[in-house]
């Protein structure tokens, strides 16, 4: 017994529903997923400043064993531990990301979803896989299990 071909109902847009209305949706869409990857890479960045300055550690003890009193003393007293931007070390710019930029905007994201297509995702791209597949064809299935 083989299944409806096409995507499932979580992926159809909603009767009445303008193309305008999927386009700008698919559009907000993907500047979220945009934002997303802006997400990841201050994560990056927050790792990677506290990798760094937790090697200051390993880079004074060596200056003073080389010698080198002097630079380790201004590494660990004007670099180790010292503020990304004024006042903040990057946990506390991610947070301040996650909490207001960040929020604010999967919160408008989900309510357009909400108000003009029942909270569904992904309508654009699903249409557009709906016409860019080859109906019929192994590898080209609507949905996981499908027919093709």
């Amino acid at each position: 017994m083989g299944h409806v071909d096409g995507p499932d109902e979580a992926h159809r847009r909603p009767a009445g529903v303008s193309d305008d209305t999927v386009e700008a949706l698919g559009k907000l869409s993907e500047a979220l997923e945009t934002v997303e990857r802006v997400r990841g890479h201050l994560y990056s960045l927050h790792q990677l400043v506290g990798h760094a300055d937790l090697m200051l550690d390993d880079a004074v003890e060596l200056f003073r064993k080389a010698g080198h009193d002097g630079i380790a003393e201004r590494i660990g007293r004007d670099l180790l531990g010292r503020n990304v931007i004024a006042g903040r070390w990057t946990f506390q710019i991610v947070e301040d990301f996650d909490d207001g930029y960040y929020a604010l905007f999967r919160e408008l994201d989900r309510q357009a979803r909400d108000e003009l297509v029942d909270g569904r995702r992904h309508l654009y791209e699903a249409e557009m896989k709906e016409r860019r597949r080859t109906h019929g064809r192994p590898g080209h299935e609507a949905r996981p299990g499908g027919d093709a």
